[in-house]
């Protein structure tokens, strides 16, 4: 059953058209990495989906889900890193879409925020402050938060950011364990074409129109990902 369906769609931002006619449908526990060069229209595309920009033309449609059970994990500002709460305020404020009109938080809702802090390893962090975390250990806070929105998809806008080879290596295996033990769907932008076909096993490569959506192994046999990799099979 397709999980999320993306049908001809069309997307303007600052009055200039950065998604032209882009189609594509993910299925629960598929792993899609989106790549293209700066300006592709990546970042608007999974804005889109989250029904933060309004596309032009053609339509999102969701099976066996609604838009506010998407986990999210944006792009860090220096403004969310200085952000002056704990840890667990921060993973719990992922309940928000789910607890309506109630203004306090369920027994229900802060057992779930500790299940995720335990699940990413950073149950010992909760009393701390945000923003004297590392960077590494602000985006699994971040990815526990956006668990508490979700358990069917995640998306992620450049998670690795930032981030030292270490512990971009060990965000990418999270995600991954995410994806494979958990059966959450991923959809992560990426400028790192090597993780997109490592971690990943669907690839859509944008040019503001679609330049390729499949499998990472259809995609490994195409000139546009030899010309992106300079040849490397990057294994």
């Amino acid at each position: 059953m397709k999980l999320l369906t993306c049908h001809d769609l069309c997307i303007s931002y600052n009055g200039q058209l950065v998604v032209d006619h882009v189609s594509f449908s993910l299925e629960q526990g598929q792993y899609l990495c989106i790549v293209g060069e700066n300006g592709s229209g990546k970042s608007t595309l999974v804005k889109t989906i989250l029904g933060l920009v309004k596309p032009q033309a053609g339509h999102i449609a969701f099976s066996n889900m609604q838009r506010k059970e998407i986990g999210y994990l944006p792009q860090q500002t220096q403004v969310q890193k200085d952000f002056p709460a704990t840890v667990f305020e921060v993973v719990l404020s992922g309940c928000l879409n789910t607890r309506g009109m109630r203004p306090f938080y369920s027994r229900k809702e802060k057992d779930l925020a500790l299940k995720n802090l335990e699940l990413l390893g950073i149950g010992n962090l909760r009393k701390k402050s945000y923003r004297d975390l590392s960077g590494g250990q602000q985006q699994r806070v971040l990815l526990a938060r956006a668990l508490c929105a979700t358990k069917r998809l995640l998306l992620l806008d450049e998670p690795v950011t930032g981030l030292d080879p270490v512990i971009t290596a060990e965000l990418y295996s999270l995600v991954k364990r995410l994806n494979q033990e958990h059966h959450i769907t991923v959809v992560m932008v990426s400028h790192d074409i090597a993780s997109a076909v490592t971690y990943a096993d669907q690839v859509l490569h944008m040019g503001s129109h679609m330049l390729f959506f499949g499998s990472v192994q259809q995609y490994r046999t195409t000139e546009l990902y030899r010309h992106m990799t300079g040849g490397c099979d990057c294994d």
